[in-house]
Protein backbone atom coordinates (compact mmCIF):
# COMPACT_ATOMS: atom_id res chain seq x y z
CA UNK A 1 0.00 0.00 0.00
CA UNK A 2 1.42 3.78 -0.92
CA UNK A 3 2.50 5.38 2.30
CA UNK A 4 0.90 8.80 2.81
CA UNK A 5 2.84 9.89 6.51
CA UNK A 6 5.81 11.73 4.47
CA UNK A 7 5.73 14.92 1.93
CA UNK A 8 8.39 15.84 -0.64
CA UNK A 9 10.35 17.31 1.89
CA UNK A 10 11.08 14.46 3.95
CA UNK A 11 11.70 12.50 0.83
CA UNK A 12 14.04 15.06 -0.07
CA UNK A 13 15.53 14.77 3.76
CA UNK A 14 15.65 11.16 3.09
CA UNK A 15 18.07 11.58 -0.05
CA UNK A 16 20.24 13.71 1.94
CA UNK A 17 20.60 10.84 5.13
CA UNK A 18 21.46 8.09 2.02
CA UNK A 19 23.73 10.50 1.21
CA UNK A 20 25.50 11.04 4.32
CA UNK A 21 25.31 7.07 5.19
CA UNK A 22 27.73 6.38 1.42
CA UNK A 23 29.76 8.99 2.33
CA UNK A 24 30.72 9.32 6.55
CA UNK A 25 29.14 5.73 7.78
CA UNK A 26 29.40 3.01 5.19
CA UNK A 27 32.70 3.01 4.73
CA UNK A 28 33.97 3.38 8.01
CA UNK A 29 31.29 0.69 9.33
CA UNK A 30 33.64 -2.53 9.69
CA UNK A 31 36.55 -0.31 11.12
CA UNK A 32 34.26 1.13 14.09
CA UNK A 33 32.54 -2.11 14.51
CA UNK A 34 35.99 -3.58 15.27
CA UNK A 35 37.38 -0.60 17.14
CA UNK A 36 33.65 -0.92 18.85
CA UNK A 37 33.35 2.57 19.04
CA UNK A 38 32.24 5.29 16.14
CA UNK A 39 34.64 8.09 15.48
CA UNK A 40 33.91 11.66 16.66
CA UNK A 41 34.27 12.77 13.43
CA UNK A 42 31.22 10.85 12.00
CA UNK A 43 29.06 12.87 14.75
CA UNK A 44 30.56 16.37 13.75
CA UNK A 45 30.07 15.34 10.39
CA UNK A 46 26.23 14.53 11.44
CA UNK A 47 26.49 18.49 12.47
CA UNK A 48 27.77 19.71 9.53
CA UNK A 49 25.02 18.05 7.65
CA UNK A 50 22.03 19.07 9.78
CA UNK A 51 21.31 15.72 11.56
CA UNK A 52 21.51 16.54 14.51
CA UNK A 53 19.52 18.62 17.35
CA UNK A 54 16.45 18.52 14.07
CA UNK A 55 14.27 19.94 16.82
CA UNK A 56 16.67 22.29 18.48
CA UNK A 57 15.45 26.29 18.16
CA UNK A 58 17.41 27.51 14.89
CA UNK A 59 19.16 29.99 17.87
CA UNK A 60 21.09 27.13 19.25
CA UNK A 61 22.20 26.16 15.80
CA UNK A 62 19.37 23.44 15.20
CA UNK A 63 17.01 22.32 12.46
CA UNK A 64 14.19 24.28 14.19
CA UNK A 65 11.75 21.49 13.34
CA UNK A 66 9.83 19.67 15.53
CA UNK A 67 8.16 16.98 13.26
CA UNK A 68 8.96 13.78 14.50
CA UNK A 69 8.78 12.02 10.42
CA UNK A 70 12.77 13.49 10.08
CA UNK A 71 13.66 11.53 13.03
CA UNK A 72 11.17 8.95 11.47
CA UNK A 73 13.07 8.91 8.51
CA UNK A 74 16.55 8.79 9.83
CA UNK A 75 15.65 5.90 11.83
CA UNK A 76 14.27 3.72 9.10
CA UNK A 77 17.33 4.80 6.93
CA UNK A 78 20.18 3.89 9.40
CA UNK A 79 18.08 0.60 10.25
CA UNK A 80 18.19 -0.33 6.61
CA UNK A 81 21.79 0.42 6.07
CA UNK A 82 22.38 -1.85 8.62
CA UNK A 83 24.42 0.94 10.67
CA UNK A 84 22.73 1.45 14.25
CA UNK A 85 25.94 2.23 16.06
CA UNK A 86 26.12 6.02 15.13
CA UNK A 87 23.00 6.35 17.71
CA UNK A 88 21.53 9.71 16.47
CA UNK A 89 18.34 9.00 17.66
CA UNK A 90 19.02 8.27 21.02
CA UNK A 91 20.60 12.05 21.11
CA UNK A 92 17.93 13.64 18.99
CA UNK A 93 14.74 12.29 19.70
CA UNK A 94 14.81 10.67 23.49
CA UNK A 95 18.08 12.61 25.01
CA UNK A 96 17.38 16.13 23.11
CA UNK A 97 13.65 16.59 24.22
CA UNK A 98 15.00 16.25 28.01
CA UNK A 99 17.35 19.49 27.37
CA UNK A 100 14.71 21.72 25.19
CA UNK A 101 11.63 21.24 27.29
CA UNK A 102 13.44 21.39 30.73
CA UNK A 103 16.65 23.44 30.07
CA UNK A 104 16.86 26.50 31.39
CA UNK A 105 17.77 29.28 29.53
CA UNK A 106 20.99 29.47 30.29
CA UNK A 107 21.63 25.52 30.10
CA UNK A 108 20.76 25.70 26.75
CA UNK A 109 22.72 28.33 25.91
CA UNK A 110 25.20 26.30 27.61
CA UNK A 111 24.69 23.02 25.66
CA UNK A 112 22.30 23.19 22.64
CA UNK A 113 25.26 24.33 20.24
CA UNK A 114 27.67 21.67 20.54
CA UNK A 115 25.06 19.74 20.52
CA UNK A 116 23.52 20.56 17.19
CA UNK A 117 26.85 20.73 15.95
CA UNK A 118 28.08 17.02 17.52
CA UNK A 119 30.89 18.56 19.44
CA UNK A 120 28.90 17.38 22.18
CA UNK A 121 27.95 13.50 22.40
CA UNK A 122 25.25 13.19 24.79
CA UNK A 123 23.91 9.77 26.70
CA UNK A 124 21.06 9.35 29.95
CA UNK A 125 21.97 7.10 33.14
CA UNK A 126 18.92 5.56 34.38
CA UNK A 127 19.93 1.43 34.41
CA UNK A 128 22.15 0.47 37.41
CA UNK A 129 23.33 -3.35 37.34
CA UNK A 130 20.15 -3.95 39.99
CA UNK A 131 17.93 -1.87 38.62
CA UNK A 132 17.01 -2.03 34.93
CA UNK A 133 13.38 -1.13 33.99
CA UNK A 134 12.76 -0.52 38.04
CA UNK A 135 12.66 3.24 38.61
CA UNK A 136 11.77 2.71 42.23
CA UNK A 137 15.19 0.46 42.66
CA UNK A 138 17.69 3.07 42.07
CA UNK A 139 20.56 3.75 44.26
CA UNK A 140 22.47 6.43 42.85
CA UNK A 141 22.19 9.12 45.32
CA UNK A 142 22.96 12.84 45.24
CA UNK A 143 23.19 14.90 48.47
CA UNK A 144 22.64 18.63 49.00
CA UNK A 145 25.46 20.28 49.44
CA UNK A 146 24.38 24.10 49.48
CA UNK A 147 25.47 25.79 45.95
CA UNK A 148 26.12 22.03 44.48
CA UNK A 149 25.01 18.24 44.97
CA UNK A 150 27.27 15.20 45.99
CA UNK A 151 26.69 12.25 43.18
CA UNK A 152 27.62 8.48 43.92
CA UNK A 153 26.42 5.45 42.69
CA UNK A 154 27.11 3.58 39.45
CA UNK A 155 24.94 2.95 35.63
CA UNK A 156 24.86 0.22 33.55
CA UNK A 157 24.42 -0.29 29.71
CA UNK A 158 24.34 3.19 28.79
CA UNK A 159 24.53 3.71 25.07
CA UNK A 160 27.24 6.02 24.08
CA UNK A 161 28.55 6.51 27.48
CA UNK A 162 32.48 6.00 26.27
CA UNK A 163 32.18 9.06 23.56
CA UNK A 164 28.95 11.12 25.82
CA UNK A 165 30.23 14.88 26.91
CA UNK A 166 27.20 15.11 28.57
CA UNK A 167 25.28 12.95 30.73
CA UNK A 168 21.69 13.09 32.26
CA UNK A 169 22.01 10.79 35.19
CA UNK A 170 18.97 10.27 37.76
CA UNK A 171 19.43 10.03 40.96
CA UNK A 172 17.50 9.91 44.27
CA UNK A 173 17.69 13.53 45.91
CA UNK A 174 15.43 12.41 48.82
CA UNK A 175 16.37 9.32 50.64
CA UNK A 176 13.03 7.14 50.17
CA UNK A 177 13.52 8.59 45.89
CA UNK A 178 11.12 6.32 43.92
CA UNK A 179 8.03 8.40 42.10
CA UNK A 180 8.72 11.80 43.99
CA UNK A 181 12.19 11.55 44.87
CA UNK A 182 14.14 11.23 41.85
CA UNK A 183 16.01 13.87 40.05
CA UNK A 184 18.24 14.84 36.82
CA UNK A 185 21.16 15.92 36.63
CA UNK A 186 23.64 16.76 34.16
CA UNK A 187 27.30 15.33 34.67
CA UNK A 188 29.69 16.96 31.94
CA UNK A 189 32.67 15.18 30.75
CA UNK A 190 36.03 16.24 33.21
CA UNK A 191 34.10 16.25 36.27
CA UNK A 192 36.39 14.75 39.24
CA UNK A 193 35.20 11.48 40.54
CA UNK A 194 32.88 10.67 37.19
CA UNK A 195 34.92 7.49 35.66
CA UNK A 196 33.49 5.35 33.04
CA UNK A 197 34.58 1.92 33.22
CA UNK A 198 34.09 -0.86 30.40
CA UNK A 199 33.29 -0.31 27.06
CA UNK A 200 31.02 -3.36 26.88
CA UNK A 201 31.19 -6.56 24.71
CA UNK A 202 28.13 -7.44 23.11
CA UNK A 203 26.34 -9.93 20.55
CA UNK A 204 25.49 -7.42 18.37
CA UNK A 205 25.73 -2.95 17.59
CA UNK A 206 29.41 -3.65 18.30
CA UNK A 207 30.26 -0.33 17.11
CA UNK A 208 27.93 1.59 19.57
CA UNK A 209 29.69 2.29 22.81
CA UNK A 210 27.80 1.21 25.70
CA UNK A 211 29.57 1.45 28.98
CA UNK A 212 29.64 1.30 32.77
CA UNK A 213 29.35 4.67 34.48
CA UNK A 214 30.93 5.13 37.96
CA UNK A 215 30.13 8.34 40.28
CA UNK A 216 32.18 9.04 43.56
CA UNK A 217 31.83 12.15 45.46
CA UNK A 218 31.10 14.12 42.04
CA UNK A 219 30.29 17.47 42.62
CA UNK A 220 27.49 18.47 40.50
CA UNK A 221 26.78 22.14 40.23
CA UNK A 222 22.95 23.59 41.41
CA UNK A 223 22.84 24.78 37.98
CA UNK A 224 23.18 21.38 36.82
CA UNK A 225 19.44 19.99 37.29
CA UNK A 226 17.19 19.49 34.84
CA UNK A 227 13.77 20.25 35.27
CA UNK A 228 12.09 20.19 38.82
CA UNK A 229 13.80 18.82 41.81
CA UNK A 230 12.23 15.56 42.57
CA UNK A 231 10.21 15.55 39.18
CA UNK A 232 12.46 13.20 37.13
CA UNK A 233 9.62 10.50 37.84
CA UNK A 234 6.64 12.89 35.77
CA UNK A 235 9.88 13.79 33.19
CA UNK A 236 10.87 10.44 32.01
CA UNK A 237 7.22 9.37 32.11
CA UNK A 238 6.56 12.32 29.36
CA UNK A 239 9.37 11.52 27.13
CA UNK A 240 9.16 7.70 26.97
CA UNK A 241 6.22 7.91 24.60
CA UNK A 242 8.25 8.99 21.66
CA UNK A 243 11.67 7.18 22.83
CA UNK A 244 9.51 3.91 22.56
CA UNK A 245 7.68 4.77 19.31
CA UNK A 246 11.49 6.04 17.81
CA UNK A 247 12.03 1.86 18.70
CA UNK A 248 9.26 1.09 17.28
CA UNK A 249 10.08 2.91 14.05
CA UNK A 250 13.28 1.13 13.64
CA UNK A 251 11.54 -2.25 14.54
CA UNK A 252 9.23 -2.20 11.61
CA UNK A 253 11.74 -0.63 9.05
CA UNK A 254 14.10 -3.52 10.33
CA UNK A 255 11.76 -5.99 9.62
CA UNK A 256 10.79 -4.82 6.33
CA UNK A 257 14.33 -4.84 4.95
CA UNK A 258 15.03 -8.01 5.60
CA UNK A 259 11.88 -9.50 4.07
CA UNK A 260 13.62 -7.29 0.91
CA UNK A 261 17.16 -9.02 1.45
CA UNK A 262 15.25 -12.53 1.47
CA UNK A 263 12.34 -12.28 -1.00
CA UNK A 264 15.69 -11.15 -3.33
CA UNK A 265 17.96 -14.19 -1.99
CA UNK A 266 14.86 -16.74 -2.25
CA UNK A 267 14.49 -15.67 -6.02
CA UNK A 268 17.98 -16.47 -6.73
CA UNK A 269 19.32 -19.46 -4.68
CA UNK A 270 18.80 -22.62 -5.49
CA UNK A 271 18.35 -25.83 -4.13
CA UNK A 272 17.28 -29.38 -5.63
CA UNK A 273 17.27 -27.64 -9.49
CA UNK A 274 15.42 -25.05 -9.14
CA UNK A 275 15.07 -21.59 -6.82
CA UNK A 276 13.90 -21.43 -3.39
CA UNK A 277 10.88 -19.45 -4.07
CA UNK A 278 9.62 -22.32 -6.38
CA UNK A 279 8.93 -24.32 -2.92
CA UNK A 280 5.22 -23.40 -1.56
CA UNK A 281 7.02 -23.69 2.11
CA UNK A 282 9.22 -20.69 0.97
CA UNK A 283 6.13 -18.87 -0.64
CA UNK A 284 3.99 -19.47 2.34
CA UNK A 285 6.69 -17.56 4.88
CA UNK A 286 7.26 -15.24 2.80
CA UNK A 287 3.89 -14.71 2.87
CA UNK A 288 3.21 -14.47 6.34
CA UNK A 289 6.09 -11.97 6.73
CA UNK A 290 4.80 -9.75 4.08
CA UNK A 291 1.56 -9.82 5.63
CA UNK A 292 2.45 -9.05 9.10
CA UNK A 293 4.95 -6.17 8.07
CA UNK A 294 1.85 -4.43 6.14
CA UNK A 295 0.18 -4.90 8.75
CA UNK A 296 2.58 -3.39 11.56
CA UNK A 297 3.62 -0.74 9.46
CA UNK A 298 -0.11 0.59 9.05
CA UNK A 299 -0.05 0.71 12.67
CA UNK A 300 3.21 2.17 13.28
CA UNK A 301 2.42 4.80 10.45
CA UNK A 302 -0.29 6.00 12.12
CA UNK A 303 1.15 6.10 15.59
CA UNK A 304 3.66 8.81 13.90
CA UNK A 305 0.98 10.83 12.74
CA UNK A 306 -0.30 10.84 16.27
CA UNK A 307 2.34 11.80 17.27
CA UNK A 308 2.97 14.35 15.32
CA UNK A 309 -0.78 15.81 15.64
CA UNK A 310 -0.39 19.46 16.85
CA UNK A 311 -4.10 19.42 17.73
CA UNK A 312 -3.46 16.81 20.13
CA UNK A 313 -2.16 15.70 23.05
CA UNK A 314 0.46 13.59 21.13
CA UNK A 315 0.72 9.88 21.08
CA UNK A 316 -0.73 8.14 24.38
CA UNK A 317 1.60 5.32 26.66
CA UNK A 318 -0.31 2.41 26.04
CA UNK A 319 -0.40 3.08 22.14
CA UNK A 320 3.45 4.11 22.38
CA UNK A 321 3.45 0.45 24.45
CA UNK A 322 1.53 -1.31 21.70
CA UNK A 323 3.72 0.12 19.01
CA UNK A 324 7.06 -0.99 20.89
CA UNK A 325 6.54 -4.37 22.13
CA UNK A 326 4.60 -5.42 18.52
CA UNK A 327 7.45 -3.70 16.15
CA UNK A 328 9.94 -5.33 17.82
CA UNK A 329 8.67 -8.49 18.39
CA UNK A 330 7.95 -8.76 14.69
CA UNK A 331 11.40 -7.89 14.07
CA UNK A 332 13.01 -10.54 16.10
CA UNK A 333 10.40 -13.15 14.65
CA UNK A 334 11.58 -12.48 10.90
CA UNK A 335 15.47 -11.77 11.72
CA UNK A 336 15.08 -15.50 12.64
CA UNK A 337 13.33 -16.48 10.27
CA UNK A 338 15.46 -14.73 6.96
CA UNK A 339 18.45 -16.08 8.50
CA UNK A 340 16.67 -19.73 8.50
CA UNK A 341 15.74 -19.41 4.76
CA UNK A 342 19.20 -18.14 4.21
CA UNK A 343 20.20 -21.47 4.91
CA UNK A 344 24.63 -21.54 6.25
CA UNK A 345 24.92 -18.11 4.72
CA UNK A 346 22.69 -16.67 7.01
CA UNK A 347 24.90 -17.67 9.80
CA UNK A 348 27.98 -16.06 8.12
CA UNK A 349 28.70 -12.27 9.83
CA UNK A 350 29.05 -10.83 6.38
CA UNK A 351 25.70 -11.33 5.73
CA UNK A 352 23.36 -8.73 5.97
CA UNK A 353 20.55 -10.99 7.41
CA UNK A 354 23.35 -12.55 10.23
CA UNK A 355 23.77 -9.11 11.51
CA UNK A 356 20.78 -7.71 11.71
CA UNK A 357 19.87 -10.74 13.72
CA UNK A 358 22.36 -9.76 16.08
CA UNK A 359 21.89 -5.84 15.86
CA UNK A 360 18.33 -6.07 16.38
CA UNK A 361 17.89 -8.65 19.31
CA UNK A 362 18.51 -5.67 21.75
CA UNK A 363 14.95 -4.03 20.41
CA UNK A 364 12.76 -6.33 22.76
CA UNK A 365 14.66 -4.95 25.58
CA UNK A 366 15.96 -1.26 25.77
CA UNK A 367 13.06 1.33 26.03
CA UNK A 368 11.58 -1.30 28.12
CA UNK A 369 11.24 -4.77 27.63
CA UNK A 370 8.24 -6.46 25.73
CA UNK A 371 6.83 -7.17 29.60
CA UNK A 372 7.10 -4.06 30.57
CA UNK A 373 5.10 -2.84 27.67
CA UNK A 374 2.22 -5.70 28.37
CA UNK A 375 2.11 -4.62 31.75
CA UNK A 376 1.34 -0.55 31.05
CA UNK A 377 -1.24 -1.91 28.50
CA UNK A 378 -2.70 -4.68 30.35
CA UNK A 379 -3.02 -2.02 33.74
CA UNK A 380 -4.97 0.33 30.99
CA UNK A 381 -7.55 -1.98 30.54
CA UNK A 382 -7.65 -3.82 33.66
CA UNK A 383 -6.39 -1.46 36.59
Amino acid sequence: MKRTLYTADHEAFRATVRTFLEKEVLPHYAQWEKDGIVSREAWLAAGRQGLLGLAVDEEYGGGGNPDFRYGAVLAEEFTRAGAPGLAIGLHNDIIGPYLTSLGTEEQKRRWLPGFCSGEIVTAIAMTEPGAGSDLQGIRTTAEDHGDHWILNGSKTFISNGILADLVVVVARTTPEGGAHGLSLLVVERGAEGFERGRNLDKIGQKSQDTAELFFRDVRVPKENLLGELNGAFVHLMTNLAQERLAIAVAGIAGAEHLLELTTRYVKEREAFGRPLARLQHIRFEIAEMATECAVTRTFVDRCIEEHCDQDGAGLDAVHASMAKWWATELQKRVADRCLQLHGGYGYMSEFPVARAYTDGRIQTIYGGTTEIMKEIIGRSLLG
